[in-house]
């Protein structure tokens, strides 16, 4: 390549640099002006020129009550396998399954002609053995009496008092022989031990059942158990709150949210600490008048430990969450919002959460709209409900405007 090309080549490498750097410096400031009139048309501060439509509620201050929530088991109140106590044939079931039986109540009869026998046999026994011991008690007495006395001599009167005695055991023992065959006949009938629900039979009539055999599972439900476990860090607050009276629990529904039976009582804390968990047992518990709890069924409970008197309560959305803290937007007089860090004590409802540092009644904070706030922005307050007012023709004309510009951030050239 000559020396001219290369020259020529130089000077159009210069003249590109210089142009783009010319453009470079140009941009820079346009794009400085706009950032002004950004600024110009945001305000002050950072804040927008129209308010922002949020939600805000105030905080309230209310007595709050202090649950304690863990899923439990429901276990029965009683379970009784019944089983016959003597074997032979079944006669009949007397109980449907799934029917409610009270205790004494017939539910199955085993075949008792064999028992009934045994029982005739011993009374017949002892009634003969009874007639054996009047007969030696009037010897006895006729050879003791004063008038025969004296012609019987002194080793036939011992014995006739000893065969009393003799026929007086056996007529004992008859009477324990009979008491026996009459245990032995009364469990050919098969009644329930308690008041429950009868499950599903275990054996048909006909078959042949020996003593231990199940014939079927009645279940008490009426008193009802429900056991849970909690975390021993609260081991000392529910002894010394129960120490104090019996606690109150409830039984939820499977989100945990509506209450399904509110009558139970704390019964029992349990004398352990699973070293595996890390959690502690309690029972507790419901009348359950209306059937409503189960035996196996999984619950969510709720027990109330204590209560805070004057606590400060704000709704659960308000609460805003950073890397480092808690948070609400707080709404000043002036209608501008600051970031507030906040404390929170506990849950009241599923709704509602405690805030035990950063808030005082009175206070007003952003429920909805959050998203579109920072520091120092301008907002309209509305009340839980209520619509953002309809927009004047004034600010139809100026968003109108604003658009017609092509999302520049400053006026046209």
């Amino acid at each position: 390549m000559s020396r001219f090309w290369k020259i020529v080549l130089l000077v159009i490498a210069v003249l590109l640099v210089a142009g783009i750097g010319y453009r470079v410096m140009g941009g820079g400031k346009q794009n400085a002006g706009g950032s002004a009139a950004g600024t110009g048309q945001g305000g002050k501060g950072g804040q927008d020129k129209d308010p922002v439509p949020v939600t805000a509620v105030t905080a309230e201050k209310k007595d709050v009550p202090v649950y304690l929530t863990a899923q439990g088991t429901v276990s029965a109140f009683n379970t009784v396998t019944v089983s016959p106590q003597v074997g032979g044939e079944l006669l009949s079931v007397n109980f449907r399954e799934g029917q409610a039986v009270k205790k004494g109540e017939l539910l199955a009869q085993i075949d008792p002609r064999t028992f009934q026998a045994q029982y005739d046999q011993a009374i017949a026994s002892k009634r003969q053995n009874e007639a054996l011991l009047a007969t030696a008690q009037s010897n006895y007495a006729r050879s003791n009496s004063p008038e025969y006395r004296q012609f019987v001599a002194q080793t036939d009167l011992t014995t006739l008092r000893n065969q009393v005695t003799q026929y007086q055991a056996a007529v004992a023992a008859s009477q324990a022989s009979a008491a026996q065959a009459k245990v032995q006949l009364d469990y050919t009938r098969i009644t329930s031990p308690i008041n429950g629900i009868a499950g599903i039979r275990a054996v048909d009539p006909g078959n042949v059942v020996s003593a231990g055999s199940a014939i079927v599972t009645i279940t008490q439900l009426q008193p009802i158990y429900v056991l849970f476990n909690l975390p021993e860090q609260q081991l000392d607050a529910v002894r010394a709150a129960q120490a104090v009276a019996p606690l109150q629990t409830a039984t939820l529904d499977r989100s945990g949210g509506s209450v399904v039976n509110a009558d139970g009582v704390l019964q029992v804390v349990d004398n352990q600490i699973s070293s595996s968990s890390g959690t502690f047992r309690l029972r507790a518990q419901f009348p359950n008048a209306d059937d409503a709890l189960w035996p196996g069924q999984f619950v969510n409970v709720q027990m109330k430990l204590n209560e805070l008197p004057g606590a400060v309560v704000v709704p659960a959305e308000a609460v805003q969450r950073s890397s480092t803290s808690d948070f609400v937007y707080l709404i000043k007089p002036d209608n501008t919002v600051t970031l507030r860090d906040v404390v929170q004590g506990g849950q009241v409802d599923d709704s509602h959460v405690v805030i035990s540092k950063g808030l005082q009644a009175g206070d007003k904070v952003v429920t909805e709209g959050q998203f579109r706030l920072k520091e120092g922005s301008k907002v309209n307050a509305l009340a839980p409900g209520q619509a953002p007012p309809a927009p004047t023709e004034e600010q139809l004309k100026a968003a109108s405007q604003k658009g017609s510009r092509g999302g520049r951030g400053g006026p046209p050239r």
